[in-house]
C-alpha cells in the first residue's frame, strides 16, 4: 500500500517566536519533517491555514479573538517556512486539512501525517480521515503542539482511534522505505 506524507501548516505564522501563534518546538521538527519529505518524495503534499475572506459562524468570535490573522493567503505571514520547497499545497480555512482535495491526493493509501499544531489541525486532520476510513500515521516527533503536555495528551487521544490511527516515530516510517 502507498504512503502519502502530509505536511500539516509548516508556516510562518506557527514559526515566528514574534506571532501570537508561535508553536514551541517548531524548530525542532523541521529536521525530521525534512528527512520524510525526502523519503516520501514525490509522495509529499503540504497544507496551509488560510483566513477566510468573510469569517461565518463560530469563525466570527475566533477571528475577533485573533485578529491579526485576518490577512489574504497570500499574506507573507501564511508562507511556508523557508526551510521546505512545499510542491503540492492545498490551502484550508479550517483546522481539518481532510476534504476532496487530499482524499484525493491520499487516493487508496496511508496518510502519514507531521507538521503543527498536534492538538488543532493535526488531530483535527488525522480524525477526520480515518472517520473516512483511510489508514493515518501520526508521526508523533515530527510533530509540534502549543505546547509538550497539549502534545502528549492529543498524540494519547489519537491512540485510542487504533487501528485506524497509529501513533509512530520518524525512525519507524523511514524504516518501511
Amino acid at each position: 500500500m502507498s504512503s502519502r506524507l502530509v505536511v500539516i501548516d509548516m508556516q510562518v505564522v506557527f514559526a515566528d517566536p514574534g506571532t501570537e501563534w508561535a508553536t514551541p518546538g517548531f524548530a525542532d521538527i523541521v529536521p525530521r519533517v525534512t528527512s520524510l519529505v525526502a523519503a516520501l518524495s514525490p509522495a509529499v503534499t503540504f497544507t496551509r491555514f488560510v483566513a477566510p475572506a468573510e469569517p461565518v459562524g463560530a469563525w466570527r468570535e475566533y477571528y475577533a479573538r485573533w485578529p491579526f490573522a485576518l490577512q489574504p493567503p497570500d499574506a507573507p505571514l501564511f508562507d511556508v517556512v523557508d526551510a521546505f520547497d512545499p510542491g503540492p499545497t492545498i490551502d484550508a480555512t479550517t483546522f481539518s486539512k481532510w476534504g476532496p482535495e487530499l482524499a484525493a491526493a491520499v487516493g487508496t493509501g496511508t496518510l502519514v501525517l507531521a507538521g503543527v499544531s498536534t492538538d488543532c489541525c493535526v488531530l483535527s486532520t488525522a480524525v477526520a480521515a480515518a472517520d473516512a476510513g483511510v489508514p493515518v500515521q501520526v508521526v508523533a516527533d515530527a510533530c509540534a503542539g502549543v505546547d509538550s503536555a497539549s502534545h502528549a495528551q492529543a498524540l494519547h487521544v489519537m491512540s485510542l482511534y487504533g487501528p485506524l490511527i497509529e501513533v509512530v516515530d520518524t525512525a519507524a516510517v523511514l524504516a518501511e522505505r
